[in-house]
């Protein structure tokens, strides 16, 4: 038999003998173009107290779809016509998934498992099937999601986990003592750092922390946002059916990623909310109160923005009110360890990847490390290695490789910039890095947006409007 074997589907049955009395009917939907594969699965599960439909394709999945919900879609990723990465990716960003999917592969590699995985993809099954692994994988997904929904339906608006920044050295411990003395306050926050040093991560902590706390947390990247656009999106439109980003932010918190990047135009927007504590949707009369705590952040010396007349002072005195610095990561270089066992954690819970142990000499070697990037450099590290190598130790010599191809990687990105660039504006000129930048990454990811937005860090729907600012189509240069 293709794909199972006599021996594991004697397996599999045995397995799932034990587990039939506990089981209330759910339906599973099988996807893949191997009918030995699709019949076997499904007798034995349907012979077990399942409902399975089955699909050998993409078209046939979304017709099954329609017809009955499943609670679980065991997915093949190579298809005839469109491959199964795509049908996920296609039911994510046009509608609401309200199952898991558990994707399968006989010749997978790391790189589709990463791009399943990000997808929301519960997991990744690799053929020839390990029939206990389906098993366990299969219950397993089935009742995480029956515990998330329970919990989604008693929780009502869940606020931010309470993530404190990481580390015991004297640096992070003063920016923990100046986020709770600043979470007992409302006033505007600004933090301070290098790129990828923790900004957003610490504001995220201060709004744990505060009153606001069952209220959203609403992320904005001004970079996207110029012009009339800005006024639209930060106020809303009269007459809408979703408001602006005010309105959303409610009583919660509204944060800006880099406030550096809001012209002159959008800043005096900004400006005029703040002073009068009020704001009338655009192409409307009615004055609303504001309600949201503003916090922002930035990479910049914003007095030297405002002395070359590219940011307001008087903005800048409503921002400047409680600065909190975030050091970069080799200012407190001796909380690397406790970074790196925090990530291992995080992507081990949230995406299922395997748990591995950096060696003593791993972590001496990276305590010592520039750290150029900072706590982004060092998480996404940690998540190469976790879905690149093997083993349960991650040693100093795989540690090295990995930092070697980022920075082969970040030269190839940067090598094709022309010298005229050097002598545009900095405005102008980092337009030019960002489209030669993101059609890189772009290229990197294959074409693949949810992918570049977790690549890069930025949210997708503030990714899609910078693209089409800078005149970057994901099709045509994927």
């Amino acid at each position: 038999m293709k794909g199972l074997g006599e021996a594991e589907s004697a397996e599999l049955t045995a397995c799932l003998r034990g587990t039939v009395n506990t089981m209330t009917t759910q339906h599973i939907l099988i996807v893949d173009d191997e009918p030995d594969i699709l019949n076997s699965v499904r007798d034995i599960l349907e012979d077990e107290g399942f409902s399975v439909a089955t699909a050998e394709n993409a078209q046939q999945a979304r017709e099954q779809r329609r017809a009955h919900e499943p609670d679980l879609v065991l997915l093949d990723i190579w298809m005839p016509g469109e491959d199964g990465i795509s049908l996920l990716k296609s039911w994510k960003d046009k509608e609401d998934i309200s199952f898991p999917v558990v994707m399968m592969s006989g010749h997978g590699t790391v790189e589709t498992a990463v791009e399943a995985t990000r997808l929301g993809a519960f997991d990744f099954i690799e053929k020839p099937l390990s029939l206990a692994k389906l098993l366990r994988v299969t219950h397993q997904a089935l009742n995480a999601y029956k515990a998330e929904m329970a919990e989604t339906a008693t929780a009502g608006s869940t606020p931010l986990p309470l993530l404190e920044p990481v580390g015991d050295s004297q640096a992070m411990q003063e920016v923990r003592e100046a986020c709770q003395r600043a979470a007992q306050h409302s006033t505007w926050l600004l933090f301070l750092g290098e790129a990828g040093a923790g900004k957003t991560f610490t504001a995220r902590y201060v709004h744990a922390l505060s009153a606001r706390a069952e209220h959203p947390f609403v992320e904005v990247s001004p970079g996207v946002l110029q012009d009339q656009s800005f006024a639209e999106e930060l106020l809303g439109r009269e007459g809408a059916s979703t408001g602006g980003l005010l309105d959303q932010t409610g009583k919660g918190t509204l944060y800006f990623n880099e406030i550096a990047d809001l012209d002159l135009s959008a800043q005096g927007v900004l400006l005029a909310v703040v002073e009068q504590k009020l704001y009338s949707h655009v192409g409307g009369t009615r004055q609303l109160p504001l309600e949201a705590r503003i916090m922002a952040s930035t990479q910049y010396d914003l007095s030297e923005r405002i002395n070359k007349g590219l940011f307001r002072e008087d903005l800048y005195y409503h921002l400047n009110v409680l600065p909190i610095q975030v050091p970069a990561l080799r200012e407190h270089a001796e909380d690397i360890p406790a970074l790196l066992n925090f990530y291992v954690d995080y992507f081990n819970n949230r995406d299922g990847l395997p748990y591995r142990h950096f060696t003593v000499a791993a972590q001496n070697y990276l305590r010592y490390f520039s750290w150029p990037g900072n706590i982004r450099q060092l998480r996404n590290l940690v998540q190469s290695l976790l879905v690149m190598g093997e083993g349960p130790e991650i040693s100093q010599e795989e540690v090295e490789e990995a930092l070697v191809r980022d920075r082969v990687a970040q030269a190839q990105m940067t090598a094709g910039l022309p010298r005229e660039v050097m002598e545009l504006p900095l405005r102008e000129a980092r337009e030019v890095f960002e489209r030669e930048y993101l059609l890189r990454q772009l290229e990197l990811c294959k074409g693949n947006v949810s992918r570049l937005a977790e690549r890069v860090g930025m949210e997708r729907t503030h990714l899609y409007r910078k693209m089409r600012a800078l005149g970057i189509s994901p099709k045509k240069n994927s």
